[in-house]
């Protein structure tokens, strides 16, 4: 748990502010919406699915439904949620920043724990994908970008009950209830899934809880969420493809997050708060006939964390404070911590009716590193009405993960010796859009130093050693299209091409080029008198690797306003694939079930 001290400060801050704001007479109480950055134009274009997508994809865990944008989701274990590794316009699984609300949730362990989030589709208003975010406004390991999970506000009265089941003896219940009045509101959720798996040590159980909560104040809002999941799977080769092991992990992950939101006369504060615990078991050998490898590792961080913003006649100006531990204590990492220090600023101003500029600057003062200093400078050109053109330069940076610094076991060994990575981030973007249709190009370049993988100097290493060993020059083009062809049909189409040109000393690499080169999205929805049809397609191809075409169904049928019937076909072609090389995926997957809302 966080220390005392911190706890109080936190608390100390959140009613200090409540009250400054709250010592006005004649308060208004009505409730305005809030936006927390209320001038992004330093973003690049992100893509999000909101929670009609979410929902209408039933049966999905929430970030798998991310396949339907142009990132590249590498699933250990596809239609379970189990785990799934990041990336975007090339990096590698541990240079995309998870964001809940805007705020970090990357597992200081390692990044394969990132998608262990307590949350139901259910606690989901939308998903954002920010290629090329900006480590100066969000904070460290964005070197591809960032993934924030919008979380849902309790603001309806609803009570939902979701059955279903499938193959390979697949069964899921997901239940939730929501209550609310004028000035607050709370939703708890429960879901279960389990599954035999498609093949030998590919089974998995799945319990998620989740408590949400918001409480209207005098110009803005108090949010609070809890969560709490555990897991149980069997990890055939998870860590060790193409070797033979039948691993099995059970992984624990608490979540408590915490935001006050005030916002008055163009001045806004924004105190939040986040800790995330999460406690992993691994066997490598379950049978223990050819390894008895055990490990335990429990992990804590906490950030708290303060954002002004206030709109001057120079823009809008912001200044943020945070403080962040991250904790560990590992059968085979050993204990350490690392703490954090950072201030950053951002600034936007609209120049004119056509020109707007955007900048930011932070300094991270890391114990355990030097000081870092990350920033981002950009440029928007209305070119009419319905078309922008945009510029921008970021410098992000990704810290090495504990097992990068400190892992040791009999086939791989850590660096404590390991520095930041760091990269210098050019693009250039175009986007057009009317009334029901909108189109886009980005181009990105990108120069990264200090780049970490697991090497042999030579065939006879015993051991793999994490090395800062690489500089890589990055560069590639993202376009998409979405349009409403008729009342009833939407079409959305996203492309990504990557390639990546490396300075390599003359070594083995365990990881090396595994981005992927072509990634092609391709979505097909159809509104029927009795439901939601929905098709989608991708197409992915690794450099040295045939590529592959994955085409997936998904069917809701309203037999009234409380009942609904659904299915899912995932693979329909029953392809053999492998996202990750050495773990098979598997063929086609059909589920099917029942939801019930009053």
């Amino acid at each position: 748990m966080p220390h005392p001290k911190f706890a109080f400060f936190l608390t100390l801050m959140l009613f200090n502010t409540t009250f400054l704001f709250a010592s006005e007479e004649d308060i208004n109480l009505t409730l305005e919406p809030i936006v927390v950055i209320k001038n992004n134009i330093w973003l690049t274009k992100t893509y999000s699915l909101k929670e009609n997508d979410i929902q209408e994809l039933i049966l999905t865990s929430p970030l798998e439904t991310l396949s339907l944008l142009p990132i590249d989701l590498q699933s250990r274990s596809l239609n379970s949620g189990i785990q799934s590794d990041f990336s975007l316009r090339g990096s590698n699984f541990q240079g995309v920043l998870l964001l809940m609300d805007g705020q970090r949730l990357n597992d200081p362990q390692t990044g394969h724990h990132n998608c262990d989030i307590p949350l139901t589709g259910l606690d989901i208003e939308r998903i954002e994908v920010i290629p090329g975010a900006a480590s100066s406004l969000l904070g460290p390991d964005t070197i591809g970008g960032a993934v924030n999970i919008i979380s849902k506000k309790p603001d309806e009265k609803k009570c939902i009950l979701e059955l279903g089941g499938g193959q390979y003896d697949t069964t899921s219940i997901l239940a939730g209830i929501s209550n609310n009045n004028d000035n607050s509101g709370i939703r708890f959720s429960l879901e279960r899934k389990e599954s035999g798996g498609f093949r030998y040590d590919t089974d998995f159980k799945k319990i998620t809880a989740s408590f949400a909560s918001f409480v209207a104040i005098p110009d803005g809002e108090f949010n609070l969420n809890l969560g709490y999941q555990e897991k149980e799977f069997g990890a055939y080769d998870f860590y060790t493809p193409g070797l033979g092991y039948p691993s099995r992990e059970w992984t624990k992950t608490i979540l408590l997050a915490s935001g006050l939101k005030l916002d008055k006369n163009g001045f806004m504060i924004r105190p939040d708060f986040i800790w995330r615990r999460h406690y992993d078991k691994f066997v490598l050998d379950k049978t223990m006939q050819r390894s008895s490898y055990l490990a335990h590792h429990s992990t804590d961080m906490f950030t708290p964390k303060i954002y002004f913003q206030k709109e001057t006649y120079f823009g809008n100006l912001g200044l943020g404070l945070e403080y962040g531990q991250e904790r560990i204590n590992s059968t085979s990492l050993g204990e350490h911590v690392r703490n954090h220090e950072s201030i950053f600023f951002d600034a936007a101003k609209e120049l004119n009716s056509f020109i707007s500029l955007g900048a930011s600057f932070r300094s991270d003062n890391f114990d355990s590193f030097n000081q870092i200093y990350t920033g981002s400078a950009n440029l928007k050109f209305l070119c009419s009405l319905n078309s922008s053109f945009s510029l921008g330069l970021a410098r992000n940076i990704r810290l090495p993960s504990f097992t990068e610094l400190y892992y040791n076991d009999p086939t791989t060994i850590g660096n404590s010796s390991l520095s930041a990575e760091k990269s210098l981030n050019y693009q250039a973007g175009y986007d057009y859009k009317e009334k029901d249709f909108s189109a886009g190009i980005a181009c990105f370049f990108r120069q990264e130093e200090d780049m970490i993988d697991w090497i042999k100097r030579t065939p006879l290493d015993t051991k793999w050693q994490a090395e800062n060993i690489t500089e890589d020059r990055v560069w590639g083009t993202e376009a998409y299209l979405n349009t409403k062809l008729n009342p009833y049909i939407y079409f959305d189409l996203a492309y990504a091409y990557i390639n990546k040109d490396s300075d390599k000393e003359d070594c083995f690499y365990k990881y090396g080029q595994n981005y992927t080169q072509h990634l092609v999205n391709n979505t097909l929805k159809f509104k029927l008198p009795f439901g939601v049809q929905t098709i989608s397609a991708v197409y992915k191809k690794k450099p040295n690797r045939r590529g592959w075409f994955l085409l997936d169904a998904y069917l809701s049928y309203d037999l009234n306003k409380k009942l609904h019937l659904f299915s899912r076909a995932t693979n329909l072609f029953n392809v053999e694939y492998q996202e990750i090389e050495g773990i098979p995926q598997p063929g086609r997957w059909i589920e099917g079930g029942l939801r019930i809302e009053w």
